[in-house]
């Protein structure tokens, strides 16, 4: 059954990533200007322009081109950028283990926090605690990651220098305390928003099951409190709590263009930002591909787990 599952989604996914990949060629391709005029300089002729165009293909439909990217893309090729002599998987490999790096410290933060914080206010509906905690969840939604970042960069690396204000360094170079200490200040940045989601919607969904008659009979039995909440609870309300979860990557992914840019990290986030400016249309692309089949995985294993708390998703 989760088999067949994880079958269907995979290949449902399959047009999602063609489909994003398109209508990112076809956003690209009608900003004004093209990568031959940079390319061809200042100073270039119009007839050099053109050379220029014609020599990167760029004289083509937009939709001859695209088959012929994705054609590459079957075979594994990703294209070469249009501004330097490596190829686009030579380049997203430097850049992709900064961002995977900076997404799995956020998610973990997003998780340890954001589950405890929304199962204390959930326990303990209507009190004191559960009020300050959703106040501060509501706030901390409110906050854009690059603005949490400044603030954090301000009192925990100038003022005082516990963490490097900018930079990254790779895990097998400085080790893992060196790594975490890079990281730590842009993934609370971008957490932020992610943890206080995942609060409000655990607490929202362990509610609304803590008040349901089967968990009133487990507590008439003599069930501990913890017992109650674990095993019953939780598993209950899993199916919203992992899928508000598995959205909170996406965020995360969308919050490292700027929070990169931020910290002075080496990741997607910064290269995407410069590859947009310059028109690189290979390097978008390969961002994009990438970022889209990341996505798909992540959702394919959200809709794993949530078969498995819910046998009806299965069939």
């Amino acid at each position: 059954m989760m088999f067949n599952l994880f079958v269907r989604r995979l290949i449902s996914a399959v047009p999602m990533v063609l489909l994003i990949t398109f209508v990112v060629y076809l956003l690209v391709d009608l900003v004004p200007g093209d990568a031959a005029t940079t390319l061809a300089g200042d100073s270039a002729s119009a007839a050099q322009i053109e050379q220029t165009r014609q020599a990167l293909g760029l004289d083509r439909s937009l939709v001859v081109r695209y088959v012929e990217w994705l054609g590459g893309v079957l075979h594994g090729d990703l294209g070469t950028s249009l501004y330097s002599s490596q190829t686009v998987t030579q380049i997203l490999a430097e850049r992709l283990p900064t961002t995977l790096s900076l997404t799995l410290v956020t998610m973990t933060i997003v998780t340890i926090v954001g589950l405890p914080t929304g199962i204390a206010a959930a326990v303990r509906p209507n009190t004191l605690i559960d009020r300050v905690l959703t106040a501060a969840s509501s706030v901390a939604m409110a906050l854009p990651p690059f603005i949490v970042g400044l603030a954090l960069v301000i009192p925990l690396a100038i003022l005082n220098p516990i963490f490097p204000a900018t930079g990254y360094q790779p895990l097998m170079d400085g080790g893992v305390l060196a790594w975490l200490q890079h990281l730590i200040l842009p993934a609370i940045a971008i957490a932020t928003i992610s943890t206080a989601e995942l609060a409000r919607q655990t607490r929202a969904s362990l509610v609304d099951v803590l008040n349901r008659d089967f968990i009133r009979t487990t507590r008439a039995k003599g069930l501990r409190e913890f017992s109650v909440v674990g095993k019953h609870g939780l598993k209950n309300a899993g199916v919203p709590i992992a899928t508000v979860l598995g959205l909170q990557v996406s965020r995360v992914l969308a919050g490292a263009v700027t929070v990169e840019f931020v910290f002075a990290l080496p990741g997607l986030g910064t290269l995407a930002v410069s590859s947009v400016f310059s028109r690189d249309v290979p390097v978008i692309l390969g961002i994009v591909m990438v970022c889209a089949v990341f996505i798909v995985v992540v959702n394919v294993i959200v809709d794993l787990t949530v078969g498995y708390f819910n046998p009806k998703v299965r069939t």
